[in-house]
């Protein structure tokens, strides 16, 4: 078997640990922007509408995706880490905590032998296997399940909360603000800007509406092809429609392959050289770093408004530290309310959307599709040969 096609299963496999399941449905809706406080305890109701209290400020954390692992790191909060998944070991230190993947998926025991206080889970680790994560409650450990987010506003409301729940309060305001400041500084910097056409493309599939990846292209400036198609969710699409969209750039993570069907060879992305590879921790995991996916687009597609937004960001650190902490407790998110998340994968951490092409009907299971299914069985055979 050749190594593209290893690839290939591995991307398969964790993007469709995704698809989203009536088990993780959003409950309520999120709190309006007020002052954080990390007292303890506190009591969540997270995506599978379970009510969990956080006795006392977690010291021993388990992350079972790695979207949850960088939201720690970019928190501050390494080191009350303890276990990762396998995927998360691009972050610096995580090689050196405990490993809770196993053959198949997560490894129940693992976890608990950490003896952990708190376990993040994004909702692609509970859609696909949904028992192991409700062995760890019968465990009488504390779970959150988070629900899948559609946006990068919906990911910065999600570092507001993990930092609430794991007593980092004024790191999770700090650096979900940092988010949504940037996100602000690139429409000011796009002011009056021609917004070309983009389309993501990941081994056949594309992000449509309601994904953070559609909202990482269209922050920097692009539109999006698939979602004006009213493509919804993570899809495969189509030759006829890719010749149809012929967008002018196309956006890839840096683990896949760029598109070389002849459909995708007569676009005028192709044609002129237009394709932006970006790093898939940064395209295509719900996390703080997303924002630099965004950035790395604007660079390429407007880098006359990129010139504006690095000036607009210059100005805004040189504020005063008064200043900068009232800006960000205005703009805090109470993370009392529902625990949201966005779905994820290795490298791609996404709700995925199953369909013989271009259907965006999803999954009635709460886990794999039959074809995601077999991709996963095959992705994960193939890395235990390779480890």
């Amino acid at each position: 078997m050749n190594r593209q096609l290893v690839v290939a299963l591995l991307a398969f496999a964790t993007v469709f640990a995704g698809v989203p399941a009536p088990a993780a449905a959003a409950v309520g809706q999120a709190a309006p922007h007020q002052t954080a406080t990390c007292t303890f305890p506190v009591t969540v109701t997270d995506a599978t509408g379970t009510d969990v209290t956080i006795a006392e400020d977690p010291e021993r954390v388990v992350t079972t995706n790695p979207s949850a692992a960088q939201t720690m790191w970019e928190l501050g909060a390494r080191d009350e880490v303890v276990g990762v998944s396998q995927y998360a070991t691009y972050l610096d230190g995580a090689a050196e905590k405990g490993n809770v993947s196993g053959s198949g998926g997560l490894n129940v025991e693992a976890v608990i032998g950490l003896e952990p206080d708190l376990v993040l889970v994004p909702n692609s680790s509970y859609n696909a296997e949904p028992d192991r994560i409700e062995q760890l409650r019968s465990a009488d450990i504390s779970v959150v399940v988070f629900e899948s987010g559609k946006s990068l506003d919906a990911v910065a409301d999600k570092v507001e909360r993990v930092g609430r729940m794991t007593g980092n309060c004024e790191a999770g305001v700090e650096r979900a603000s940092e988010m949504r400041e940037s996100m602000q500084h690139m429409e000011q910097a796009l002011d009056g800007a021609e917004r070309p056409v983009g389309l993501n493309s990941f081994f056949g599939y594309s992000s449509g509406l309601g994904t953070f990846i559609s909202d990482i292209m269209t922050t920097a400036g692009l539109r999006n092809g698939a979602a004006e198609a009213n493509l919804t969710g993570f899809v495969q699409i189509n030759e006829e429609r890719v010749v149809e969209m012929n967008p002018e750039y196309i956006v890839v993570p840096d683990h896949a392959p760029v598109p070389s069907s002849p459909a995708y060879n007569s676009t005028t992305a192709i044609q002129e050289g237009n394709v932006i590879v970006i790093e898939a921790h940064k395209l295509q995991q719900p996390a703080p770093r997303a924002i630099e996916a965004s950035e790395a687009i604007l660079e390429a597609v407007h880098p006359d408004a990129y010139e504006r937004y690095r000036q607009l960001e210059t100005e805004s650190a040189t504020e005063s530290p008064e200043s900068a902490t009232e800006d960000a407790t205005e703009t805090t998110t109470a993370a009392d309310a529902t625990a949201t998340d966005a779905t994820e994968t290795d490298a791609a951490e996404s709700t995925a959307t199953t369909g013989s092409s271009e259907s965006t009907t999803e999954s009635d299971a709460p886990g794999f599709g039959v074809v995601a299914g077999l991709a996963a069985v095959g992705a994960v055979v193939l890395l235990a040969r390779r480890r």
